[in-house]
C-alpha cells in the first residue's frame, strides 16, 4: 500500500521508481529520499481531453506530480484525512477532497444527472457540488480529505444507506445514488425536522460520512 495513515491529519506515501503518485497542489509537509514534484498541467490522469472535461465540469483542482525514491508526508489545511484502497471498482468524490492518489487509478467525471436523473442534478445543487463529480476507477489507493472523523458505512443490496448531503464525503462500488425526500405539509410551515433531504445510496460498496455538515 503506498499511503500510510501517520494521524488522523497526514498520511505518509512510499514513492518509488518508475512509479507516480497524483497530488493537490501545496499539500506536501516534508520529504525524504529523491523525489520531484510537478506541477500537472493537465490536471491529473486521462491526457488533454480528459482535462478539458473536468475543466468544463468544474473539476479541476490543481494538481502535482509525484516521482522518484522516497518518502513524502501530505495535509492539507488541516482537515481530516482518510486512506481508501480501491480493488478495482470505481470511486465517487469531488475533485477538491482529492488530497493524494496513486497513478494506478484511472481519473475521470460523472454527471450527476446520469445517476438519479433531475434529481441525481437536483442533489448537486443543494449539496453545493455542482453537476459534475470526480471519479477514480482501478487498483490503487487514494487519500480524501474530509471535516472531523470519517465513517465507513457498508451498502447492501437489502440495505440502502440514506446520507445527509452536507455530510457525504465518497462512495465507491456497485451504487446507484439519488436525492430523495421527505418533504411533508410541517416543512411548509416551518416546523419540519431540518433533513428534508437525503442522498440515497442503494447496491453493493461502502459510503463515506465526515463528522459535520460544513463543506470544505
Amino acid at each position: 500500500m503506498t499511503f500510510r495513515e501517520i494521524n488522523s491529519k497526514m498520511v505518509e506515501a512510499t514513492v518509488m521508481s518508475g512509479q507516480r503518485l497524483f497530488s493537490q497542489r501545496g499539500a506536501m509537509l516534508a520529504y525524504k529520499g529523491e523525489v520531484s514534484f510537478t506541477p500537472n498541467t493537465a490536471g491529473g490522469q486521462g491526457g488533454i481531453m480528459s482535462m478539458i472535461g473536468r475543466r468544463v465540469a468544474n473539476e479541476d483542482t490543481p494538481l502535482m506530480t509525484v516521482e522518484g525514491n522516497g518518502t513524502v508526508l501530505f495535509g492539507h489545511g488541516g482537515h481530516h484525512v482518510q486512506v481508501i484502497n480501491l480493488a478495482g471498482d470505481t470511486m465517487c468524490v469531488e475533485a477538491d477532497r482529492l488530497l493524494a492518489f496513486e497513478g494506478t487509478l484511472q481519473q475521470g467525471t460523472m454527471f450527476l444527472g446520469s445517476q438519479g436523473g433531475v434529481m441525481g442534478m437536483v442533489r448537486g445543487q443543494i449539496s453545493g457540488q455542482g453537476l459534475f463529480t470526480t471519479t477514480l476507477k482501478g487498483h490503487g489507493a487514494v487519500a480524501v480529505m474530509a471535516h472531523g472523523g470519517v465513517f465507513e458505512i457498508p451498502i447492501t443490496p437489502q440495505r440502502p444507506v440514506h446520507v445527509d448531503p452536507q455530510a457525504y464525503v465518497a462512495h465507491h462500488g456497485d451504487v446507484r445514488n439519488k436525492l430523495s425526500t421527505a418533504l411533508g405539509w410541517r416543512d411548509m410551515v416551518g416546523r419540519g425536522s431540518g433533513e428534508a433531504f437525503q442522498l440515497e445510496l442503494s447496491g453493493n460498496g461502502a459510503v463515506y460520512v465526515q463528522a459535520s455538515e460544513e463543506k470544505l
